[in-house]
């Protein structure tokens, strides 16, 4: 580790040939690492850049043909050349002096063209990225009817530009850095400063600080460390591929973390009742954005209890259920070879097989899964008599339920598990008990000083107008409510 360290800090010396030379010994002479050398009045000018990594026209234009057009006197220092590229022409609006081979590797790499000239021991990095990047689209996991269809892409910058286009405010930051120790991966905090608080942006770079993965190639790489220490199903970091969504948050006194190279950005701290907020609520009338609201926290708690519930109704308290439905499900279940909490299990396990398959396979084929899974849940299951009629309509509400809410499939998916065996083991007292459980767990998480919960518990009245119902936009205009005016949050200006 201290002779990595060492290397980094190896400067450029004023001898070119030397340079290029440690350049390529360090790079192991690897292919598409390009030099390409101009000689102005015998004075050697290597550009050096990353075959694919740089627009070639970018670089003809703004770089090399500046470079041979300008008649520099006979008697031209290198030095002389540096301040003409550096103070007298603008070449490139990315422009940064660079002393270091690591400066020079990492620059490059990033789609720069680094200008090193005999005789000077530094060079000058060049934006001229060229690299093909996916364009911007609409985003694939926050569908909506209304509102804008742009959605995050790879590069970091281009989200940043989005961002910037919908805060024109001198309030907005960004704060740029880098992440793991072999990758470099970009990263950028993004907050308006006259709404965060202060101890929340310490208290997020100092985890930040503590990451020290070699590669971070992912939003979800971070999550981890930006998450409590309790232990809980539910993630108290937000994650959004609209810019529409994350400026909201932003303005409300949240950080977004953007990474360079996926179109997922972060948002800290996020709240549990903001799984169930979408941007089309605040598009449609406040009347029918309540309604859909209400529907998507009765969906939560639909595909979480159902099984469990009709497993634990069934084989404990049959006396609760209507005499006709106890008739039917008896009678559907008499012919099936295993018990009611093995066939919900049995059953509910192939349909997450069936899901992953078709989340997996290439969209072409995907839509085979779908009917096999019709097949092997549906009519051919009850007729073979694995499992009842009664269980296959569980199964079918409980997964379209499951994706009314998509941010919280994951939790939704193991608790569905989990309340199916405690309902086959211990009826409706082990639910009840479990549910206390499950609450108490989800009270419990204040992540970066924002209980998760609020503001439904501690309650705040005023932040109620948003929660459950989703009050006219004429009482929303009526001030800001940021993070830290939640009650119970320990977050201060």
């Amino acid at each position: 580790m201290k002779q990595e360290e060492k290397q980094q800090k190896i400067h450029l010396s004023a001898d070119l040939n030397d340079n290029l030379i440690e350049m390529r010994a360090r790079l192991q002479n690897t292919a598409d690492f390009i030099v390409r050398d101009l000689f102005i009045n015998d004075i050697r000018v290597s550009l050096v850049m990353i075959e694919g990594m740089v627009s070639l026209a970018v670089l003809a234009n703004l770089i090399v043909r500046p470079l041979l057009n300008e008649e520099f006197p006979k008697n031209t220092a290198p030095e002389d050349i540096y301040d003409f590229i550096e103070k007298q022409t603008v070449m490139a609006a990315d422009m940064k002096d660079v002393f270091l081979f690591d400066e020079v590797f990492k620059m490059a790499m990033s789609g720069f063209v680094v200008i090193i000239i005999d005789g000077i021991a530094r060079g000058i990095a060049l934006g001229a990225q060229g690299f093909n990047f996916r364009s911007i689209s609409e985003p694939s996991s926050e569908v909506n009817e209304r509102g804008s269809r742009e959605g995050f892409t790879e590069p970091i910058k281009i989200n940043l530009t989005m961002v910037r286009r919908r805060i024109k405010s001198d309030k907005l930051k960004f704060e740029s850095f880098q992440l793991g120790e072999q990758s470099k991966t970009d990263a950028c905090l993004i907050y308006k400063t006259d709404a965060v608080s202060e101890e929340l942006l310490r208290e997020i770079r100092r985890r930040l600080g503590e990451i020290k993965l070699d590669v971070v190639l992912d939003t979800g790489y971070l999550q981890p460390f930006l998450e409590g220490k309790a232990l809980s199903l539910f993630s108290e970091v937000g994650v959004t591929e609209r810019p529409d969504t994350l400026v909201a948050k932003i303005l409300e006194g949240r950080v977004a973390i953007m990474l360079d190279g996926t179109p997922y950005a972060l948002i800290v701290p996020y709240l549990f009742s903001e799984n169930f907020q979408s941007f089309d609520d605040y598009a449609h009338r406040p009347y029918f954005a309540t309604f859909i609201r209400l529907l998507k926290y009765f969906s939560f708690l639909f595909t979480i209890y159902l099984p469990g519930l009709y497993v634990a109704l069934a084989t404990f308290h049959p006396e609760a259920l209507p005499h006709a439905l106890l008739f039917n499900i008896a009678s559907a279940e008499e012919t099936t070879p295993f018990p009611l909490m093995l066939s919900a299990l049995i059953i509910h396990f192939i349909y997450e097989i069936m899901r992953e398959a078709g989340l997996r396979l290439p969209r072409p084929v995907g839509h085979a899964v779908g009917i096999v899974g019709a097949l092997v849940i549906g009519d051919a299951a009850v007729t073979a008599g694995l499992i009842g009629s009664p269980m296959v309509m569980v199964v079918a509400l409980t997964a379209i339920s499951s994706f009314v809410v998509p941010s919280l499939y994951e939790p939704v998916a193991v608790l569905r598990f989990l309340f199916i065996v405690i309902g086959g083991l211990t009826g409706l007292y082990g639910m009840t008990i479990a549910s206390a459980v499950l609450l108490c767990n989800a009270c419990r998480l204040n992540n970066l000083g924002v209980p998760f919960t609020s503001p439904i518990t501690p309650f705040s009245p005023k932040a109620m107008r948003d929660v459950f119902i989703r009050s006219s936009w004429k009482v929303l205009q009526k001030g800001t409510h940021t993070v830290q005016n939640l009650r119970g949050s320990r977050l201060g200006k």
